[in-house]
């Protein structure tokens, strides 16, 4: 563990995780984060962020374009923002769109998707399909394309593909999910298990948070809780979580899901880190490492969705 994720930990454990037991509301959670975000160092410097709409079952979706230097032309990103569904939008998340975009060589879209509890499940992920439609639409081939996310943007990347499965569109070439929140109905054991050395996460507040979202659905319903889904032959996927998040399990368990499905899925369980560590930006040694080898990912199986012959140069597996 670096010394710097060991000032993160205590970061995180001292002020960020008790604030986040006591915030009253929605509101008060958003402009926590808005100011929090604004204090993560490292954002490249040659970043350049265009905004953007789209059109979505809600009225127009703002968007964010990100990239760093020359992008590849005909490949990009989709990268779905986490916050619990309830706060976070394209410029939180530029700590991590902006590693992505230079990491890559990739355009990055990110759609501000609606947020609850204005607008529960499952408004954010029709928003973040529309997004993924008109990537469709601009002439994008869905082998060109990946779709990330972080928590429950994690969890939007598979509801997405669920989704997508539904309405008929092709799937896209590659997954990644960091720190996924794919069970809403919170099934699984680390909930409990890890709710003491979990660092960011207040356990205590898991099911209210979730309850925005949810509104007046089932917590297993798979566009809420993805966990749950039936996926047909799913894309290539990469997850990581950290050993001591209450998440951990979500982790496991959709890897395992789509395991079962037939899909070739990476998984790396990490120790120390808190959740969504890649939120730190390139100045944590872990948070680098971790958006290095997910570039990776998805530049080789974007080459193996238009080359089934590349070279594979990641091995499955857990580790």
């Amino acid at each position: 563990m670096s010394f710097r994720l060991t000032l993160a930990n205590l970061y995180l454990r001292r002020v960020v995780r008790p604030a986040l037991a006591k915030l009253a509301d929605p509101e008060a959670a958003r402009r926590n984060m808005e100011r929090s975000a604004a204090l993560i160092p490292g954002v490249p410097r040659e970043a350049r962020y265009v905004a953007d709409s789209v059109p979505g079952p809600g009225g127009a979706i703002p968007v964010e374009w990100v990239s760093c230097g020359r992008a590849a032309r005909r490949r990009i990103v989709l990268y779905l923002h986490g916050g619990a569904y309830v706060m976070g939008s394209p410029k939180t998340h530029r700590s991590i769109t902006a590693m992505l975009a230079r990491l890559t060589g990739m355009r990055v879209m990110v759609p501000d998707y609606r947020l609850a509890p204005e607008h529960p499940a499952p408004a954010a992920v029709e928003d973040c399909l529309a997004a993924y439609a008109i990537l469709l639409a601009q002439g994008y081939d869905a082998r060109d394309i990946a779709v990330a996310g972080e928590s429950a943007g994690g969890g939007l990347v598979f509801a997405l593909v669920l989704l997508a499965q539904e309405k008929g569109y092709p799937l896209p070439a590659c997954l990644v999910a960091l720190s996924p929140w794919v069970d809403l109905a919170h099934t699984g054991d680390s909930i409990g298990e890890n709710a003491a050395c979990e660092a960011m996460l207040p356990a205590e507040r898991v099911d209210e948070v979730a309850a925005f979202y949810i509104g007046g659905g089932n917590p297993r319903d798979p566009l809420i809780s993805p966990l749950y889904g039936t996926y047909a032959d799913p894309p290539p996927t990469f997850i990581t979580v950290g050993e001591p998040e209450i998440l951990r399990d979500d982790a496991r368990r959709m890897a395992e899901r789509l395991r079962a499905a037939g899909g070739e899925v990476v998984l790396h369980g990490i120790p120390d880190v808190p959740h969504a560590w890649q939120f730190f930006g390139p100045h944590l040694p872990e948070a680098r490492a971790s958006m290095e080898e997910a570039a990776a990912f998805i530049r080789v199986r974007l080459d193996r969705a238009r080359d089934p012959g590349a070279p594979r140069r990641l091995k499955n597996g857990t580790t």
